[in-house]
């Protein structure tokens, strides 16, 4: 018996991209990505993902737009309980990483968080900084200063959309993550 694995697409940030693209909109629909819990702000392991307002004209480039909302929605949510906590009048958020190749994305997340959104020239500072830091033990650089002076933007995603809209959209995420709680 010869067994055959299908391959699945694996979409990347520019893929994701170009499938947000196609679409007007949301269509409605929303993706809790609770896979191993919902975490922070609400501290609920127990709850799994969830997939609202799927119908059945949902394709591909509506998945990844929910996957790529769930991003900036679950982003809203710490800032606005950090600022609760500690009220600062944020203008800035710094990005990096692989999803902050995704020009989509950071314009999204700039618009729900309603901070400007910089995403350096080198998106990879996990390794950079590490680098970084190894240079300052040896003494190519001489103070965290001159490290941060390194640093280079590439692009700032400032926003765009109405306050109403992006408060709409919100509100549907907030509605879907009180379906996974029970509360709505």
């Amino acid at each position: 018996m010869q067994v055959r694995f299908h391959k699945r697409p694996v979409y990347y940030s520019i893929e994701t991209e170009t499938l947000a693209k196609q679409i007007p909109d949301n269509g409605g629909m929303y993706l809790v990505p609770a896979f191993t819990g919902l975490g922070a702000p609400y501290w609920q392991p127990e709850v799994r993902a969830g997939l609202f307002g799927m119908t059945r004209n949902s394709g591909p480039e509506y998945f990844a737009r929910a996957a790529l909302e769930s991003v900036a929605y679950q982003t809203r949510d710490l800032l606005e309980v950090m600022l609760a906590d500690y009220p600062e009048n944020l203008s800035l958020l710094n990005v990096d990483g692989g999803m902050a190749a995704n020009n989509w994305l950071l314009q999204f997340l700039a618009d729900m968080t309603n901070v400007n959104i910089t995403r350096p020239t080198c998106i990879e500072t996990s390794a950079l900084g590490a680098a970084y830091l190894a240079g300052l033990q040896v003494g190519v650089f001489d103070t965290l200063e001159d490290i941060s002076r390194l640093r280079k933007i590439d692009r700032i995603f400032k926003p765009q959309m109405s306050t109403t809209e992006s408060n709409r959209l919100y509100a549907g995420w907030v509605d879907a993550v009180g379906k996974l709680l029970g509360k709505s």
